[in-house]
């Protein structure tokens, strides 16, 4: 390994095939390795060999006695956080399967994604140093699985678009299909669909992304049997079972992203994102949020929520160089200038700047992607 600057590449070690190749091609050198999560129990030899110093090794396991060794020769080791109900130091984003695992037969209370929202509101947790550190780990993790997931198939080189609007969307109405048509139309133009991934018109937008290739029929299909359950009120278990049973009827649906928080863990994850980088953070989720969608946000209607997400995204192309303004789309021209009227303020704001020429009312989720298409 060779350090090519003042600060050597870091190189991100994530399963056991990859040490042991690296070590097989004759690596010397650990500075700048992370390794993360690796049951290392056996291969003490090799690192005993190896010069270990400026190494991290996160949540790792080593034969008795190797800890020490390697702390004592410059590594820098993160422990094992038994006491958390997640891997802090995980090496990809959930699937919808992870954290709902154990949905067939126990109530979503007793499943991964609510055991950890659970165990996040404890009283005094925020304060407690081991939640702090393994929560702020676990967010990093995420964020780095993320920007791996876009720079691998299917995601690289498609634009990202965001389909933003109200978790009150409930299936079996005409708004929600609407959504679902508008993330079938997006993910059927080549763009790659991301959303705040809860229920409503994010659960709608993720699903008609992940049907984007079935038929018309297929859509109405998945349509019905979801209505069967219009929302997780009261039940979170009988609506996440009826999206799983619409994902066995149709699996190896188009790929969509998620991206909800625990901070707001009363809304649960909804099925159809097949990749959910979740966080404990909510600031850090809406910020990478708006990130991540170079090609555009939709905003459909919604409430305070939504009106908020509006003009982070405004404050963002407001003061963003021309070159970085994405397109900004609002849906229902009644709903943005009467009922909530976030579309007079918005074209105030942007009277004059770069943004003034991305940002677009509309009455229909066809004129949306007309819109961006460009």
């Amino acid at each position: 390994m060779t350090n090519l600057g003042p600060t050597p590449r870091s190189l991100e070690v994530q399963d056991l095939q990859a040490f042991d190749s690296l070590v097989t091609a004759g690596a010397v050198h650990l500075e700048g390795w992370h390794a993360q999560s690796l049951d290392l129990r056996g291969r003490s030899a090799a690192l005993d060999r190896l010069d270990v110093e400026g190494a991290i090794f996160l949540g790792c396991t080593f034969d008795e006695g190797m800890e020490s060794r390697l702390r004592s020769r410059g590594a820098l080791i993160f422990p094992r956080l038994e006491t958390v109900p997640f891997n802090p130091y995980r090496s990809g984003l959930y699937s919808p399967a992870e954290l709902y695992d154990g949905l067939a037969n126990k109530p979503y209370e007793e499943l991964p994604d609510a055991r950890i929202y659970q165990w996040s509101i404890q009283p005094g947790q925020r304060h407690r140093l081991d939640a702090t550190l393994a929560s702020a780990l676990h967010d990093q993790a995420i964020g780095d699985a993320l920007d791996e997931l876009l720079l691998s198939r299917p995601w690289a080189g498609k634009a990202v678009v965001g389909v933003m609007g109200g978790h009150a969307a409930q299936r079996g109405t005409e708004s929600y299909a609407q959504a679902a048509q508008l993330g079938r139309l997006l993910a059927r133009n080549s763009f790659a669909v991301a959303t705040g991934g809860g229920p409503g018109a994010m659960e709608a937008a993720n699903l008609g992304a992940y049907l984007s290739q079935a038929d018309d029929g297929g859509l109405q299909t998945a349509l019905d049997m979801l209505a069967s359950v219009p929302g997780f009120r009261p039940s979170v278990s009988a609506w996440a079972r009826a999206a799983a049973a619409v994902v066995e009827h149709f699996p190896d649906g188009t790929p969509s992203l998620g991206i909800p928080t625990w901070f707001y863990g009363h809304e649960p994850p909804n099925y159809f994102a097949t990749a959910i980088a979740k966080y404990f953070a909510n600031a850090v989720r809406e910020a990478i949020l708006l990130e991540l969608c170079q090609g555009g946000i939709v905003f459909l209607p919604g409430a305070a929520g939504t009106v908020q997400e509006i003009f982070q995204d405004a404050c963002e192309n407001y003061y963003g160089a021309r070159e970085k303004v994405t397109p900004m789309v609002l849906v229902g021209r009644r709903h943005w200038e009467h009922d909530y009227p976030a579309w007079p303020l918005l074209h105030t704001m942007a009277a004059g700047r770069d943004m003034a020429e991305r940002i677009f009312l509309v009455d229909t989720v066809d004129e949306a992607v007309a819109v961006l298409q460009g």
